[in-house]
């Protein structure tokens, strides 16, 4: 594609996801991080010690804060992840493996 092309994009039409077992819209190429954010969360995981909320930081999949679970893969990063349709994500704690504690 030539960047103007690339400029007069239009996303296809949206499609539905699930937030912590809430359905949410989403459209495509957005990641998990921008799915997000259009719902209004801004924090989706804590960190493992102190239960501090974390949610995006650096945007460029660098830092690890934007860890999520999507379709059951633990510590995604939502600012590197495109939504499909019917993605199940969820905020998680700490490491994301329920078994570690």
């Amino acid at each position: 594609m030539t960047p103007l092309e690339l400029a007069r994009a239009r996303p296809g039409p949206p499609f539905t996801v699930t937030v912590d077992g809430d359905e949410t819209d989403a459209l495509p190429g957005q990641t998990v991080a921008a799915v997000l954010w259009s719902a209004g969360v801004t924090s989706w995981r804590s960190t493992r010690g102190s239960g501090a909320p974390r949610g995006i930081f650096c945007g460029i999949g660098i830092c690890f804060d934007c860890l999520v679970t999507v379709n059951d893969r633990p510590n995604q990063r939502a600012c590197l992840v495109p939504v499909t349709p019917g993605d199940a994500i969820r905020t998680q704690e700490g490491t994301g493996h329920d078994e570690l504690g």
